[in-house]
């Protein structure tokens, strides 16, 4: 998922909030924003559960699913909107949602069918209409912030800009859609899990423009009753929901914080009753400490990674690049930055991802190898110390991302072969600077769309990445077509490898850190521990507050 994007609340007291939450279902689960009693499929538990209060530094987008590629907007609306197919916890493989399945007739040809009874949260009965139309928006509109990008396998070729294929999406009746790719993609049925292809309401949402987010209408689990921009988002649990992820709780308020610090003051008290993302190894080992709060650590797939820009004059050199990744002590900074809680990544693909190889450990250790870096820069005749710029931005990854950026600076340096000058630059004009070569290497992290390493590797390595850094190389382009079309796990692991070898010898791209899912919860609280895994799902729906 791409590295995360965002007047004044007038804050309610403690008495007010907690007021306000009790009067939407207090401890017997009432009538108000219950899940329908005739919904067969609802769990038994489903309105059982107190109101509670999810507290995140992730700030949210837009919650329209044309217009957000960020793990903030995205969790929100995985509670509002239904996919055709969900991860569920702890699981990797699709399931249903909306759709009963999605099935591949051939590579290039999958075939959904969408439960009957389906309706959105206004009382519209969801069709393959919407589903269509749901697509073909996303497309259209290409919001620059949005993730119309993953639908790549649906868009015409020859065409000068992304446009939807003829024919690429077809609805023969109310519960059919059939997806016809442009090219064989075993990973579009895991697509069809993200918040990216959420269903939206075709009689609700514009075709060419987001619809301002306090207005959206989902078929989820939950229904938006209130949002107010940076401050907070109350969900309340949806009537008219008739599938399998009924919502525990009747009410669930989000609250947006710009600061850690003020998450971690609140966390334990009636002000916030989990903090999921993000706070700092120092707050968590202190909150651990702390009686009635539990420290969840979860699987995670959180990739920490520093980008060359290989059209700088600098960047462009391979030899430097090969020279950097000698260097990097990358258990110096796990250890004495992120005290324990990242490990060292020694790949684009983390631990655990089917064909997943460290390249990087194989071509340059795991310990700096300084003389191998000097005698690449002889070798290529270059003079030494070499001028390097560092990116980093203060304001998306924090204070730690500045330590493990005068981290890796002081490494460099120390070498003798380099001379590091940091450059900290607010998120916004990063953006911009990093596709203009304002930085020879830039720090950026990374969420999963989905499950599968080629979502590690297509989105960083084809054509320059999203971030356009000038790298392109065909053979790994050939790669990545194969894996794609891949139809049995030792094809696909094969390319896989060949891939993580390449990049670990072209180097556009250095591997930093894999994190952890990690959360702070309170005693009353239970299902927090089991949403915390790869998919950084948080799954609002699963979660009770005794």
């Amino acid at each position: 998922m791409n590295p995360l994007r965002h007047t004044t609340l007038t804050v309610l007291g403690t008495g007010v909030l907690l007021t306000a939450l009790a009067a939407c279902g207090g401890d017997d689960g009432g009538s108000s924003g219950n899940a329908n009693p005739e919904n067969s499929n609802a769990p038994s538990d489903a309105g059982s559960s107190q109101p509670w209060i999810l507290g995140t530094t992730d700030p949210i987008v837009s919650i329209d699913p044309a217009g957000a590629y960020d793990i903030g907007s995205w969790n929100l609306q995985y509670s509002i909107y239904e996919q055709l197919l969900v991860i569920p916890a702890g699981g990797d493989a699709p399931e249903a949602d909306a759709a009963d399945s999605c099935d591949y007739d051939d590579p290039q040809t999958v075939t959904c069918k969408l439960r009957p009874d389906n309706k959105f949260s206004n009382g519209h009965d969801l069709t393959s209409s919407d589903v269509v139309f749901s697509f073909e928006r996303n497309i259209a509109i290409a919001d620059p912030n949005g993730a119309s990008s993953l639908l790549g396998s649906l868009l015409d070729p020859d065409a000068e800009t992304p446009t939807l294929a003829e024919g690429a999406i077809e609805a023969p009746d109310d519960t059919t859609v059939v997806f016809n790719l442009t090219k064989p993609d075993q990973t579009f049925v895991k697509v069809l899990t993200t918040a990216a292809t959420s269903i939206v309401d075709e009689e609700v949402f514009p075709a060419d423009k987001l619809l301002d987010s306090a207005e959206v209408v989902g078929s989820g689990p939950y229904t938006l009753s209130d949002y107010k921009v940076e401050q907070q988002a109350s969900l309340e649990a949806n009537p008219e929901y008739l599938g399998t992820r009924s919502g525990k709780a009747n009410q669930v308020i989000v609250k947006l914080y710009k600061e850690p610090s003020a998450l971690r003051a609140d966390i334990g008290t009636s002000k916030v009753d989990v903090a999921w993302r993000t706070l700092s190894a120092v707050d968590l080992a202190d909150l651990g400490k702390t009686d009635g709060l539990t420290v969840l650590n979860g699987e995670g797939s959180e990739f920490r990674y520093w980008v060359f820009n290989t059209a700088t004059a600098t960047g462009k050199q391979l030899a430097v690049r090969q020279a950097v990744a000698n260097i990097i002590d990358r258990d110096e900074i796990t250890t004495d930055v992120y005290d324990g809680t990242t490990k060292p990544a020694y790949s684009l693909v983390p631990p655990g991802f089917a064909g997943q190889k460290d390249s990087f450990s194989e071509a340059y250790g795991t310990a700096p190898d300084l003389a191998a870096a000097e005698q690449l820069l002889t070798d290529a005749k270059i003079a030494t110390p070499v001028k390097l710029t560092l990116g980093v931005p203060p304001d998306k990854y924090g204070d730690a991302a500045v330590q493990e950026t005068n981290t890796f600076k002081e490494q460099l340096d120390a070498s003798g072969l380099f001379d590091v000058t940091v450059v900290e630059d607010p998120y916004e004009e990063y953006k911009e600077n990093y596709r203009e070569g304002a930085y020879d290497l830039y720090m950026l992290g990374w969420y999963p769309d989905f499950l599968d390493a080629d979502n590690y590797l297509s989105p960083f390595v084809r054509d320059g990445g999203f971030f356009a850094n000038g790298y392109s190389n065909d053979e790994v382009n050939s790669l990545l077509d194969e894996e794609l079309a891949g139809t049995d796990e030792a094809t696909r692991s094969e390319a896989f490898g060949k891939l993580q070898d390449i990049i670990a010898r072209d180097v556009p791209v250095l591997p930093s850190w894999n994190g952890k899912n990690v959360a702070v919860s309170t005693e009353p609280m239970t299902g927090v521990e089991e949403t915390l895994d790869p998919t950084y799902i948080f799954r609002i729906w699963d979660i009770t507050k005794k």
